[in-house]
Formats: C-alpha cells, structure tokens, sequence
C-alpha cells in the first residue's frame, strides 16, 4: 500500500514527509493503523549522527494503534486489537527472553539495519530504496508493518493517543525508578533531566514510596510539571542540588540518581556520582553520542563507598510485562498520562515538533494522526 512517513535522508538533514509504499505482513507480521507516535529524543540523535543507523531512515518509535491486517503464523493479535509499540523487540525465546529479560532480547541487534526480523528484507521503500524504520518500528508514518515481537497488546479502555508513550518514554523512565532502580519506601531518589523520560522516572519514584523526590533540569516549566506529578524538591542544576540533598539526608545523600538527561556527555558522570550515596547507584538512562569514550569519574570514591554505575534499557524490564503493569498503574491512579502530552503536531510539522523539544517547551510533543492520514 502507498502510505507517507517522515525520512530522514542524511545527518543534518531535516525530517521530509514524502509518499512511500509498505509491504504487507509476511510470516509473524501485522500491519497497525496509527493513531499516534511521540517525538522522542533519540530520533533525533539519528539527526545528529550520534545514533547510527543505515539511511534513509523512518523515524519514530513510540506508537499506539489498531490492527488492521495479520500475517501468516500469528498468534498474538487479531484484527480491531488496540496496540503499543516497544521499541525494543521481545521474541520470548532466545536467551536473554528466556530469562525474563526481554528487553535485553536478541532481536534487539537488527535494530540499526532496518531489515525485517521475518525475512531480512525491507519492509518500507521509497523510490524502490529501501528505509530503515527507526527501532524496526517507524512510527512517524500512520500505518506501519512490523513483527509481532515488537507490539504489546492492550486494553479497548486505554486512551490509544496517550498509549504510545507506553512503549519507550514512560516505560523506560518509571522502570528506571522502580524496576532495575529500585527504589524503596523512604529512599531518596534524584532525577536529572525532566524530559519525556525522566518526568515518568519522577511519577514511578513517587508511587515507590520515596520520601525525596529530587527533579533536576535548567528550564522552569519541566521544574513545574516534575512538582506537579511528584517531586518533592527541585533544583535548576547537579551543583544547585548537591547542598541541599545533603542536608535532607543528613548526609547520606541519594540511594539512586537517575541521569535521563537527553544528550547525556561523560561530564554529567562524576556530579551525578556525587549526589550518590554510600552503596548507592547512579543510572545511565539517556542517550549519548555512540562513539563518545569521555567519561571522568572518582574511582578513590567509587571503590571506597561502594557505589555502582548502571546502564538502562527498557528501565530493566520487558516489554510485555512492563506495559500491562504500567496499565494497572494509571487505573490506580498512580501514573499520569494525560499530563504528559505537552504539545501535539501534524506528521508535517514533525520538524517544528522537534525544534519545541530543543527549545525545552515540551515534556512530549505527539504526532497525532486522523482521517486525512489514513
């Protein structure tokens, strides 16, 4: 079928919307109907070059949707099911799934060649040149046609526009803070960066009973929205907030500080070690450049406090789990997820979008699609 989506045809280049045509399910596939994709910031590491990738590139991976065609051979889905992207891919049965972690799963490696999980070939052309979907998904396009490992299943109840942040930002975020953070009644957690990611780290470390719920970021806006869906303290910088985590804790400092900064550089280690109390973790949520190798840290006071550095996908929890828990959480009241639009767009203002993000006026920008994209 001939459908549009938002390519990104070199670095440096800005997202064009041109006509593209998508193949149909093959073995293990389903074609999604969208109704939105988030504007995440580590599409636009593609746009820097920070993030490789096999270009063209269709950007986007954070979607909600409705199924509207099933291949051969699956299992998981039906026609009319309501259905959010995971940007990380959970077969279920290679090693890493087999041992309940799915975000860590095998498939996970094809994700920059933009090849099929089914079949290695490209799934969306342009011009007959194949694109690589961003994450296997590419989501800045309304129908997309993707491997069943890579959609969750949800609720008809569930709000389809606010459901796609589902699949990377809240999930990544509320994980950091609850699943490979987590974090305990009464601990103190700092949060540095409150973006898509971090505001969802925020909301997950309040509903783990933290007693400080420290946010961290330069603009004031992100500083309202993180007191308003959580934080108990929040701080314009890692320096502004290192006095004063001190004298909250008496000294003991944080039990986990989550950097979900959205270009995070080796320069944010060390101030984040800082926050970071004795036996406690600093997470490394945020993108950085894939080729950077900067990174200055204490090892004197690494070793002699025992703390530990950690990377973070996912929040350290698969998908398919993840998804339905978080569901159970916005029932209970515990997850915001209206608040968390900021601002939404047409697929052809995608470049405006992105500009906003920059600019810090977005928590998350939204594409949002309707019946002139279908």
């Amino acid at each position: 079928m001939k459908t549009k989506a938002a390519i990104l045809f070199d670095v440096g280049e800005d997202w064009k919307v041109e006509e593209v045509e998508l193949g149909d399910p093959v073995e293990g596939e389903v074609q999604v109907r969208l109704t939105s994709s988030g504007l995440c910031h580590s599409d636009h590491h593609l746009r820097t070059g920070q993030s490789p990738a096999r270009m063209p590139v269709i950007g986007g991976h954070e979607g909600a949707g409705t199924v509207v065609k099933v291949g051969p051979g699956v299992s998981r889905f039906a026609e009319g099911d309501h259905v959010v992207t995971a940007f990380i891919p959970a077969c279920g049965v290679c090693g890493p799934c087999s041992r309940g972690a799915q975000n860590l799963c095998d498939e996970g490696a094809g994700l920059v060649k933009g090849r099929a999980i089914a079949d290695q070939t490209n799934r969306v052309t342009h011009n007959g040149v194949g694109l690589t979907p961003m994450c296997l998904l590419g989501t800045f396009s309304p129908y997309i046609t993707v491997n069943q490992a890579s959609l969750v299943k949800i609720e008809d109840d569930i709000p389809l526009r606010e459901a796609a942040l589902l699949g990377c930002g809240i999930a990544t975020g509320w994980g950091s803070a609850t699943q490979i953070g987590g974090t305990r009644p009464g601990d103190t957690v700092v949060v540095v960066g409150i973006g898509g990611v971090g505001i969802n780290s925020v909301q997950g470390a309040k509903a783990a009973g933290a007693r400080h719920v420290v946010a961290v970021d330069p603009v004031g806006f992100k500083r309202d929205m993180a007191e308003r869906l959580g934080a108990t303290h929040v701080f314009e910088s890692m320096e502004a907030a290192l006095p004063a985590v001190e004298e909250m804790t008496w000294g003991r400092m944080a039990d986990t500080v989550i950097l979900t900064i959205g270009e995070i550089k080796g320069e944010h280690i060390a101030p984040g070690l800082a926050l970071t109390g004795k036996g406690g973790q600093t997470l490394v949520v945020g993108m950085g450049d894939f080729a950077a190798m900067d990174v200055s840290l204490n090892l004197f006071d690494l070793t002699l406090m025992q703390k530990r550095l950690q990377g973070a996908i996912f929040g350290g929890a698969g998908p398919r789990t993840q998804v339905p828990t978080l569901l159970d959480e916005y029932r209970a009241g515990a997850l915001n997820l209206t608040d968390l639009v900021t601002r939404t767009y047409r697929l052809e203002d995608i470049n405006k979008g992105y500009d906003d993000m920059l600019a810090g006026v977005n928590i998350r920008g939204m594409i949002v699609y309707d019946e002139t994209d279908w």
